[in-house]
């Protein structure tokens, strides 16, 4: 699931509301995009055939980036047009990221939003900050608990 807020863009893992690969940079181009896939693809390795949704955004549609889908074997999928509703996890995380981090900050250099964004995404949001929709537990402590119920279960059978 992609969202671009203005030179940023993040890809997250539906599933448990992490995000796993994001990129900052001065314009929205396809290389903030594409970069944000390659962190995302590197970190989690998904399976061929892996959904990737996007917007109808030009650097989405760019030929360099449905390059770069492809050479990691996933599918691409893009909103309807004209429907919000297709994108709400996305636009979630970026009303929590403005609210509850940019709008309050003056970033005096690029280095400096990106440590703050860091900090943010990686140490706030992914390990500490708690989600309604995943039983008021962090993205990642969510994923943990999975896993750890599936090794459970596969050993009891």
């Amino acid at each position: 699931m992609w969202g671009p807020v203005g030179q940023s863009e993040w890809l997250s893992g539906l599933f448990n509301r992490e995000v796993v690969g994001w990129s900052i940079k001065p314009r929205m181009t396809a290389d903030i995009v594409t970069d944000a896939l390659t962190t995302a693809w590197f970190r989690r390795r998904p399976e061929p055939g892996t959904l990737h949704h996007s917007d109808r955004g030009s650097q989405y549609a760019s030929d360099d980036f449905q390059r770069k889908l492809a050479q990691y074997g996933m599918r691409c999928s893009m909103t309807r047009k004209g429907n919000c509703w297709d994108n709400a996890p996305t636009e979630s995380f970026f009303n929590s990221l403005k609210n509850e981090r940019v709008h309050a900050t003056r970033y005096r250099t690029h280095q400096e939003a990106m440590a703050d964004l860091f900090e943010y995404i990686e140490v706030f949001y992914n390990r500490s900050r708690r989600h309604s929709s995943l039983g008021f537990v962090s993205p990642v402590q969510f994923l943990q608990d999975r896993i750890k119920a599936q090794q459970t279960k596969d050993a009891a059978a």
